[in-house]
């Protein structure tokens, strides 16, 4: 009877262990199911004028029959299956971006004029377009800013050492024309029109920042118009240097005085973007004669965008409030 007894009580812990994977996987299935659905396409709400960059197709367009169609999913670990939570709340993605747009997001308070373009991260292979897009222009809009959200082309062939994306940079500069373009329209002064980028994106707004020639053959009278932005926004960005190259800078970007005024942000303990893409960038902007300011974080990884944690680097936005008021693109709070 002894044998008995434990073994009934074996059966009993099995089946209160089973009990509670169960209650556990239930549990989590209604945390994920108390998260709004994912949206079929992008943009999600209506809130936003949506715009083509290029009607007829971008110039450099490479026909194929195998193009994927664009998708937007929620961000999940390639373990568990569940899905990947910053700030406590998980993050969208878009891939496969072949009809690049603008979605323009008018301020929710008084319009200062000014404007910023946001480029999304994502490593040109998707884009993170809550967590470093539409949270982006929740912030600028709140501070009487027009927001321009760039949903560029990705997946990105890498091309050279720094596996630079032809298309994404393109899109970018046209996007800059088209906002000058229609200033008026959108009750934008289009000499305080900036830029905003993470990661990935944040590469675009060096490469916009310093890259003002032609990146593709004109296609209409806005192409004639700058494409140079008035301020940038530039947070953990990548491809300036490598670690495996020692970090040698990237020749492609070159900082001259024509380099508009950049608030730089980076973690320390970055381990996609080592801090000293942000650091080299911060030094030619200073030997260039460019004022920027920098924040480095001791602690904050990477791809943190505005939400709001117990760690530092997330109370990055208050400093750069602080930035466009001594910049004169807004306006001090009273």
């Amino acid at each position: 009877m002894p044998t008995t007894r434990s073994a009934l009580a074996l059966i009993a812990l099995v089946l209160a262990g089973t009990a509670l994977a169960y209650r556990t996987s239930v549990a989590r299935a209604a945390s994920n199911a108390a998260v709004s659905p994912t949206p079929t396409a992008w943009p999600a709400d209506t809130s936003g004028t949506e715009v083509l960059l290029w009607p007829s197709g971008p110039p450099d367009q490479v026909s194929s029959v195998n193009v994927a169609t664009e998708a937007v999913h929620y961000a999940t670990d390639s373990d568990t299956g569940e899905k990947k939570l910053v700030g406590g709340k998980p993050y969208l993605y878009v891939e496969h971006v072949t009809r690049p747009t603008i979605t323009v997001y008018p301020p929710t308070t008084t319009n200062t004029g000014a404007a910023v373009i946001v480029y999304p991260g994502g490593g040109f292979s998707v884009l993170a377009i809550d967590i470093e897009g539409t949270e982006a222009c929740d912030w600028l809009r709140a501070n009487g800013i027009t927001c321009v959200l760039l949903k560029y082309r990705v997946p990105c062939a890498p091309e050279g050492d720094y596996r630079e994306c032809s298309p994404a940079h393109r899109d970018a500069q046209r996007a800059m024309r088209i906002v000058r373009s229609r200033a008026d329209e959108w009750r934008i002064d289009p000499n305080r029109i900036g830029v905003m980028g993470f990661s990935a994106g944040a590469h675009m707004a060096i490469m916009s920042s310093t890259r003002f020639d032609d990146l593709y053959t004109p296609v209409d009278a806005r192409d004639r118009l700058s494409s140079r932005p008035d301020f940038a926004l530039v947070l953990y960005p990548g491809r300036v240097a490598y670690r495996r190259t020692n970090f040698v800078p990237n020749p492609a970007i070159q900082v001259t005085n024509r380099t508009p005024p950049t608030f730089l942000v980076h973690a320390y303990d970055d381990d996609l973007n080592p801090v000293e893409n942000s650091l080299l960038y911060a030094t030619a902007l200073r030997k260039a004669g460019v004022p920027a300011e920098i924040h480095v974080y001791a602690k904050g990884g990477h791809a943190f965008g505005l939400r709001r944690t117990s760690v530092p680097a997330t109370t990055w936005p208050s400093v750069a409030e602080a930035w466009l008021v001594d910049l004169g693109v807004i306006a001090e709070r009273r």
